[in-house]
């Protein structure tokens, strides 16, 4: 049913109940999996590049090397399953590049974790995966995680 299941992750609590379910899934159907993480260029371009992101040099810098991780943790976890992964890494609006790399990629499932914000964060800012379910044309599987 499956041959190419997407998972974008943000290397989060959010992504993890998610990356499972994805790794699960790739593994019951002998599908390929995608690693998707987007270093979300607003949020670097909004610095003067100066500061630090996690003990790490400027913000873009720092978020791609925090990409690269959470993209290794994922094939780390897969790799148990005998899942063969195929991470990547992009720079952009997380929506709209994960929509764009399914279509591009032609998955056939879209996985993405999520978890409770408040309904202040979630009205000043949208939610990623609220904008992914909206517009993709790829069916999209939810993970709730329940951070405790």
């Amino acid at each position: 049913m499956y041959n190419d299941i997407l998972l974008a992750t943000d290397g989060t609590v959010a992504s993890e109940d998610a990356t499972a379910h994805a790794i699960g899934l790739a593994d019951l159907h002998d599908a390929m999996l995608h690693a998707l993480y987007i270093v979300d260029s607003d949020v670097y371009s909004a610095y003067s590049g100066d500061e630090y992101v996690d003990e790490r040099e400027g913000p873009e810098h720092g978020l791609e090397e925090a990409g690269e991780e959470a993209l290794s943790a994922v094939t780390g976890r897969a790799t148990g399953h005998d899942v063969e992964v195929i991470e990547t890494l992009r720079h952009g609006q997380p929506h709209e590049e994960i929509v764009d790399y399914a279509d591009e990629a032609d998955v056939d499932l879209i996985v993405l974790g999520t978890r409770r914000h408040p309904e202040e964060y979630r009205s000043l800012l949208g939610s990623v995966t609220d904008r992914v379910v909206r517009l993709a044309d790829k069916p999209v599987v939810v993970v709730k995680t329940r951070v405790e």
